[in-house]
């Protein structure tokens, strides 16, 4: 049985080894995300930050209210994280960041095309994924999954 705060760390732990999310506008683009590679400089924390250029659709609306999807490696569990995202054009913040992955993809740390997202999430919902071998077992016998289920979620606030 798994407490909101477990859940929640375990989320953060989560995104800083996988790193991936799926970031959009809330109420834009009928609710378009797009696969984004997160950076986390706290351990428990935001803000998550995100490296893009001129022509992502978030920098073209100037940021606003955002929503990110998550789900780990395993598959073992999932999110959605609601906050504000802002365009970020602090050349320290992107010195601080850079990496040889980012490089990758832009002619330097000048690149004109270069912008810096920050999300600060405000909150999540967390699910552990209920579908494993012992909860099949339980439904079996006549255990009532959605009882199961109940410990395994959380809505939590991440200011």
């Amino acid at each position: 049985m798994s407490t909101a705060a477990e859940l929640e760390t375990r989320l953060w732990t989560a995104l800083r080894s996988d790193r991936l999310l799926m970031l959009g506008l809330a109420g834009k683009d009928d609710g378009h995300t797009r696969p984004m590679t997160a950076i986390l400089e706290n351990e428990d924390r935001g803000p998550i930050w995100f490296f893009t250029s001129t022509d992502n659709e978030i920098v073209t609306a100037g940021g606003g209210r955002a929503v990110a999807a998550f789900v780990s490696k395993g598959h073992d569990l999932f999110a959605t994280i609601h906050g504000k995202v802002t365009i970020d054009t602090d050349p320290l913040v992107v010195d601080r960041l850079w990496n040889s992955m980012i490089a990758a993809w832009f002619d330097g740390k000048d690149d004109p095309n270069l912008r810096l997202l920050r999300l600060d999430p405000e909150g999540a919902q967390i699910w552990e994924n209920a579908s494993s071998i012992l909860a099949g077992f339980r439904a079996l016998f006549g255990a009532d999954p959605k009882e199961d289920y109940k410990s395994k979620v959380a809505a939590v606030p991440l200011r």
